[in-house]
């Protein structure tokens, strides 16, 4: 059983979630949040803690910016992308319960203090922007990390506010040349 409640978009992310794992969940139905939705999510967070765990989309995103801002102390699960794909069809429903265990096991806590660990030279000098394939790099290496699938500006972010070291960045790039030169 997971202590914290389960933050996702929708009734079938819940069935997908309980395939997986034994957790309590509230849904957002979407980016239109009632009231009551919100205010269930607020007694979570006091009580229990909360893990927004959104589809790895644009709407996605912008619910978990919309969570993230209004409870600071949420922590973050992300599926990658191409685990939460399937029948023309993006997210949390979508992924196996072996993806949404992975994501559960890799969760982050948006920092109180953001770092400047990270800047856009990182990004550039280990081919995460700029580079014809930058964005699967960053697709692999979010997946690595706990951090998710993101364009180059919102990865440098997650880096910046999820509590990455330099030595867990090290690591997983390098796992990533490893299997990159196995091929």
């Amino acid at each position: 059983m997971i202590k914290e409640v389960l933050v996702v978009e929708g009734k079938m992310d819940v069935v997908a979630i309980h395939k997986a794992v034994e957790a309590d969940c509230i849904t957002t139905g979407g980016f239109s949040l009632s009231p009551r939705s919100l205010k269930d999510i607020a007694d979570a967070e006091k009580r229990r803690g909360i893990i927004i765990l959104t589809d790895p989309d644009s709407a996605g995103e912008r619910i978990r910016k919309f969570l993230a801002k209004r409870f600071p102390k949420a922590k973050h699960a992300f599926i990658p992308r191409e685990e939460a794909t399937a029948n023309n069809d993006i997210g949390v429903e979508q992924a196996s319960p072996e993806s949404i265990r992975k994501a559960l096991a890799k969760v982050r806590t948006l920092g109180w203090e953001a770092t400047e660990l990270f800047d856009s030279r990182d990004l550039v000098q280990n081919n995460l922007s700029g580079a014809a394939d930058a964005s699967d790099r960053r697709a692999r290496l979010g997946e690595k990390l706990g951090l998710g699938f993101a364009n180059a500006k919102t990865f440098l972010h997650r880096l910046n506010r999820y509590g990455v070291t330099r030595e867990e960045f090290d690591i997983a790039r390098r796992e990533m040349e490893e299997e990159d030169g196995s091929k």
